[in-house]
Formats: structure tokens, sequence, C-alpha cells
């Protein structure tokens, strides 16, 4: 049971009612304590209405009571950071000082008073006494207000850049002629200005000055130092550069020698990045300008394969090689050009160019059973005794470059290929030629015998002419009897390289080898086919001669060359004629080259001439006759 319920009602009544007094009075005081308190901070506040609080200090300097102007004075008096204060900036040797005014912090007078004016006076004035009492009892420290102008002291800073910053420099490499040139790089240095900015930043915060640490990030060059290419690019200077064969052959040119003045226009300087580890310069000669010096090389190198060269032993019916067979050979230039960037850079100018080569189709091992030779199936032989010296070595010469020579089945051999250059550098001399409708002296005079002694060993072994020119007049060397040889007009065969040739076609299954044989002091030279003879017949009718035209009157010339009474015959008097030539072709009783049409030849009747020194006398004189060879010649 609770306490009240021992109360009767009256006595209940009466107790309430004290508690209710006891309570109104309490609040009562309250209230007035309140307004006392209210009102005693709203007369504190005004008498310091225009002043600042009690308690309140900036900088160290005690503004109490102080109006704002009386401050203003006092604190423009006491802080003098922004013009007093002193950062140090210092680079080596260098060192560049400045106040924080200078860069761009300056004291804001009117904000400090204004934080000052503030302390204490709150927005609610009933915490206003609280607020008063804690800023005079405990007092209240104003920090001086001071406005940084960052761009300025970044200028200030940019100024210094300008004066401690290096460049960087990359490293040059020239070459001029012979004469190299280099220059090293440098390595940058720049201000870090933002680092700088902000460590300078930290302390006008702190309102402090002192050294500031400058901040320099180092730039280096992509190329540093080019020295090394320098010597490499000297090095290629240094001698000429010469390009080589390593196995000529007789004919070869070569070698090819580049001297250092052409060198240094064919060298080049390249700059190449490596990516993150910078760059470097490649020196080397120019790919494309020394391809263009290759390939004008190319063609003088370039050798055609060549089959070995054989002679058939008649007693063992197997070959002997009398010439070996040789690759063809092509100038690989892109090796080439490899080849020679590998030896520059290991300073060798002695570099042999590169090829590709590929084997003969015939080579030494070759034998006549797999090349189908069996047996001999044409021989001709004509005869030039009384000829020249000149005349029998131009011969001599000439028979050499087709003996052993081997021509394909169902090929078309072409005598022009074969013969070559024909010039005194390559053995031959000069002698009597058919040149302009004249009889002069030429280099070569005496390869039409070859040729001809070729055509009659084709024509008579039943082989197609593909191509026949004859001569401007009958020769007499031509047209000369032998036992079982052709011995009139119309089967010669005159060859002028490269415009007049002879060709014949090899129709056989097999290989056809060629042996050419001459015997100078009988004055006789054979050609021989060997093959596998397919039975074929040939039978060539006697020549049809017609409208024989007499030889004109000789012709009788002064000679400076000649001496006085020396006499000599140039030209050979020769009648006129056409003259016809038939042959037939046959294989078991049957025709087989009915198609082909007859050797045809027009023939120019031609006179003698004679060349005479100067002042001889009794012309004409009498002519020497041409020698007739013996009628069965031997070697």
């Amino acid at each position: 049971m609770s306490p009240a319920a021992h109360l009767g009602p009256a006595r209940l009544t009466l107790v309430l009612i004290w508690l209710t007094r006891v309570c109104y009075v309490a609040v009562c005081l309250t209230v007035i304590s309140a307004s006392l308190v209210v009102l005693g901070g709203a007369a504190y506040e005004l008498s310091y209405r225009d002043k600042i609080l009690p308690g309140v200090r900036a900088w160290g300097l005690d503004l109490s009571g102080m109006t704002l102007e009386e401050a203003g004075f006092a604190l423009s008096g006491k802080f003098t950071y922004p013009t007093t204060a002193q950062f140090v900036f210092r680079a080596g040797d260098k060192t560049w000082s400045a106040t924080p005014a200078q860069l761009g912090a300056r004291f804001d007078l009117r904000a400090t008073l204004s934080a000052a004016y503030s302390v204490g006076r709150p927005d609610n004035p009933f915490m206003a006494w609280l607020a008063q009492f804690d800023t005079w009892y405990f007092g209240v420290q104003v920090s001086p207000v001071v406005v940084y102008d960052e761009d300025r002291a970044r200028a200030f800073l940019e100024s210094i850049a300008q004066e401690v910053s290096v460049p960087t420099v990359e490293a040059s490499l020239e070459v001029h002629e012979t004469t190299v040139t280099t220059a090293p790089g440098q390595i940058g240095r720049q201000l870090e200005i933002d680092q700088t900015a902000a460590a300078l930043r930290a302390q006008v915060l702190r309102l402090a000055g002192g050294e500031i640490p400058l901040t320099f990030k180092e730039i280096p060059p992509l190329i540093l130092d080019a020295a090394s290419q320098a010597a490499t690019a000297q090095a290629i200077l240094r001698e000429p550069l010469v390009l080589s064969i390593t196995q000529p052959l007789a004919t070869d040119p070569g070698p090819w020698t580049i001297e250092p003045l052409a060198l240094g226009t064919l060298l080049t300087i390249q700059r190449v990045e490596d990516g993150a580890n910078g760059a470097h310069f490649a020196v080397g000669l120019a790919p494309d300008l020394l391809r263009v010096y290759l390939e004008a090389i190319a063609p003088q190198v370039k050798h055609q394969a060549r089959n070995a060269r054989f002679i058939f032993n008649d007693d063992t019916h197997q070959f002997e090689v009398v010439a070996p067979g040789e690759d063809e050979r092509t100038l690989d230039i892109e090796a080439s050009l490899a080849q020679i960037a590998t030896s520059l850079a290991k300073d060798q100018h002695q570099v042999p160019l590169v090829f590709q080569t590929q084997p003969p189709e015939v080579s030494n091992s070759a034998t006549a059973e797999q090349l189908g030779i069996t047996e001999l199936v044409s021989e001709q032989s004509t005869y030039f005794s009384g000829s020249s010296t000149e005349r029998i070595n131009n011969i001599l010469v000439a028979a050499a470059r087709f003996h052993g020579l081997l021509i394909p089945p169902n090929s078309t051999f072409a005598f022009d290929d074969y013969l070559g250059d024909v010039s005194l550098d390559t053995g031959f001399a000069e002698a009597l030629i058919i040149y302009g409708g004249r009889t002069i002296r030429g280099v070569g005079g005496g390869v039409c015998q070859v040729s001809t002694t070729l055509f009659r060993a084709a024509y008579f072994g039943g082989f197609p002419i593909v191509e026949r020119n004859s001569h401007a007049y009958r020769v007499g060397y031509y047209e000369r009897n032998a036992p079982g040889q052709w011995n009139g007009p119309g089967l010669d065969a005159t060859v002028f390289a490269p415009l007049v040739d002879f060709k014949f076609k090899n129709d056989l299954p097999t290989w056809l080898l060629m042996e050419v044989y001459v015997y100078p002091r009988a004055g006789r030279m054979t050609w021989k086919f060997y093959a596998t003879g397919d039975g074929r017949q040939v039978t060539v009718a006697p020549a049809i001669v017609r409208n024989r035209v007499p030889a004109p009157d000789p012709l009788y010339e002064e000679d400076p060359a000649l001496a006085q009474g020396e006499v000599q015959q140039v030209d050979y008097a020769a009648e006129g004629a056409d003259v016809t030539v038939t042959r037939t072709v046959t294989r078991d009783g049957a025709v087989i080259n009915a198609d082909e049409a007859p050797i045809k030849t027009l023939y120019q009747p031609w006179r003698a001439i004679y060349h005479y020194g100067p002042g001889t006398e009794g012309m004409p004189p009498t002519p020497t006759p041409e020698p007739t060879p013996e009628p069965t010649p031997t070697p």
C-alpha cells in the first residue's frame, strides 16, 4: 500500500496544495535567474558593442576591449610575416630569396579583425554569456588570415627554372664524304615546379619561412652517346670495299672495288627507336643504293648451267669427259646485301658475293646409256687447205666451242648460242670475211667453215633444217672434191652473230652428241653426230645449177699499206648461179620429209680484186692460182 493510502482525504489534499506552491516558487526563481543572466549578458554585450571581447588574442597580441580600428593598428605593426619572413631557394652555388609577399602571400587585416570581433558572439543570444565567459576565462587565439596567390609563387619558380633548367640534347652523328663527326648528347634537367610549389605552400600555411628544397627531374636524351656508331662509320670508310667471287670462272669479271669516297655516298645513318630503352643510330650502307649497284653486276656474273661435255669411245661405247659440267649461277642480291652488312660490322672489307646455284641437266657422271647414245649417226668433212694461219686459228677456236656438246631430244640447236663472243679478246684473229658486198679482213674469218661443216652433218644426217643462210658468192673451200663428201655448190652455211644464224632440230627421242675435229696439216675438219639411229636413210641429189653468170673482170686497187711491187689478191672470181639441192629422207621405204623444201641458193657473180703497192709497174699482174688439196688428205 502506498504511503498516501495511510493519509486521510483531508490531509492528502493539504499535502498536494503544499507541493504545488513549492513548485511554483521554484519555477519563478528559475525564470528570474534566467532573466537576470540574459539581462547580464546583454549588458555585457552592450558594454563591448564596438569592441573586441576580453580574452581575444591574435599573433600574441591581446586585443581585449580594442575597437576594430585600434586592433587593426596594433596588428598591422605586430604581424609583419608577409614582408619580413624570408624563403631561400638553392641550386648548387646559386641561391634565390623572396618574402612571402613577393611569393603571393598577403595579410588580410579585415578578415582577421572580423574573426577577432566574432569571438564570443554566437548567433544564439542565450549561449552568448557562455561563449563570452569561456573567452574571458580561458582566452581565444585568433590566427591572422593570410591570402596566398599561388600563381605568383609559380611565376617566381618559373623564373628560377629558366636559369637552372638544362635542355635535353640528342647526340649527333654526321658524315661528309669520308669525314665522320659526332657530338655527345646532354642530359636535361627541369625544375619540378609542382613539388617545389607544394613544399612552399606548406610553409606559407604555417606562416614560416626558411629554405625550400628545389626538386629537379633529369630528362636523358634518347641517344646520349654516338661514339660507337661513329667508330663503325669510320671503320666502313677507312678502306675500299672489295666485292669478289669466291671461285671465279676464267671469264668472270671482278673484283669490284668501291672506294671510300663512293662509300661515303652510300653510307646511311638511321635513328632507330628502342622503345623504353631509348634509341640508337644504325650505321651502314644504304640497301636501296647498294642494291642498284649489285643489280648492275648481276648480269655480268650470271652463268648459265653447262652440261658436261663428252666424247663417245667407239670401242667401249662409253663416255669420256672432255669438259666438266658447270652449275647455273645467279647473284643472290638480298643475301649479298646481308653478307656485306655482316662483314662491315666485323670491319671486314673483303666480301664474297653470294650466289644461288643449280646443277646442270647432264652431270659429269652421265652415261651414254642414260642418254640413249649408242652409235655414230652422221659424219661430214670439209676442207680448208691453203687457208691463212689466221683463218686456221679461227677454225680451231670456233670448233672447240662445239666439241662434246649434247643436244636434248626434240630440241632446236642454234649455232650462235654456243659460238659466243667473236673478238680478239676471245682468241680469234683477223682473216678474210665477206661483209658489205666485199671480201675484207675482219675478226673471225673462217668461222663459216665450221658452220658449213655442221650444216652438212645435220643435212646428210636427215635432221630438219630450221634456219640456213648462204654466202653471197660461191666459196671454193666448200666445193672441193673428196671421196664420199659433197663436192658441189649449194651446201654452205654462213653465220654472223647475232643477225645470221644456223639452226637445226634434233628430232630423235634421244640426246645427240657432237664431236668436232680439226686437222690443220691436212686442211680438213670433221663433224660427227652420235645418237641412236631410228633407221632413216638420206639421199642427196646432185646440185642443179642454172642461170650461170660469168665473173666480172678483175679489179685492181692501189693500197698504200703495201710496198712498191707488192701485189695481193683479196677477192677471187666466182660465177653467179641459181643452185638447188634436194634430199630425200626415208625410213622403212617411206619418205618422212615430203614437206621439206629444196635448198635454194642465189649466188652473185664475184670479181677478183687485187691490191698493189704504190709505184708498182706491170699491172695487172698474173694472179697466183688458188691451191688445190690432195685427193685423200690425212691427219
